[in-house]
């Protein structure tokens, strides 16, 4: 007979998967300040994202008949009419037309200085808080780096601890931990700029609308009567 030989069956190798929870968990507590401060920085990005977004889209919804109906009341000579629609409408539009509604009787200039100032705050108004996204769209990389040297840091102090006994183990561990915080800065980094050049965008659009709408009421004043 011709003898069979067996072989013990190979061990089986445990797959090792990765846990973002066991990650931070164990980064220590350097790495734990940082990720938690990076969240915050996310809420703060997502609050002043749907915050601003939803102010400037209020504020570009012009009504399709306002400039018609001004143009009615100041070729009719009832400005108290136009006044009040702009009251109505409660838009940065409307109220640029307001503030040279109330200047008309003096020089052209003083009419078009005028709406220039008001045009300056309202793009202030429209502006506000949008200036954080972009301190936080560059600070959040350079604060998730800093959590991946403080973690670089303790992986080489444990190294130096273990004498010639490195555990690759630990090392693996720790260099995982210490990427987290660099990936999660960088999630944060990037929505920020990408929120902060979406809004940038509206704003603009906004702006344009509102230097149209002043220079056709500019050109309304100085046709011939």
């Amino acid at each position: 007979m011709i003898p069979f030989y067996f072989q013990d069956p190979a061990p089986l190798q445990t797959e090792k998967t990765l846990s973002l929870l066991e990650l931070i968990k164990n980064g220590g507590l350097g790495g734990q300040v940082i990720i938690g401060l990076l969240f915050v920085l996310l809420l703060i990005v997502t609050y002043i994202y749907f915050e601003r977004l939803f102010a400037i889209l209020s504020a570009v919804k012009v009504t399709p008949s306002f400039m018609p109906q001004i143009r009615s009341f100041v070729m009719n000579g009832k400005l108290e009419g136009a006044r009040q629609l702009c009251v109505q409408e409660n838009v940065p539009v409307a109220r640029l037309i307001s503030k040279g509604l109330s200047r008309i009787g003096r020089p052209l200039d003083d009419i078009n200085s005028a709406i220039e100032n008001a045009g300056r705050l309202e793009v202030y108004q429209l502006e506000k808080n949008i200036s954080i996204l972009a301190t936080i769209s560059g600070a959040a990389p350079m604060l998730g780096f800093l959590g991946t040297v403080i973690g670089m840091i303790l992986s080489i102090f444990e190294i130096s601890n273990a004498g010639g006994n490195i555990d690759m183990q630990l090392l693996a561990d720790g260099l995982y931990t210490a990427m987290t915080t660099t990936v999660a800065g960088l999630i944060v980094g990037i929505l920020g700029y990408i929120c902060y050049n979406h809004l940038v965008v509206k704003i603009n659009k906004a702006v344009y609308q509102m230097e149209a709408s002043s220079l056709e009421f500019l050109d309304l004043l100085n046709e011939p009567a």
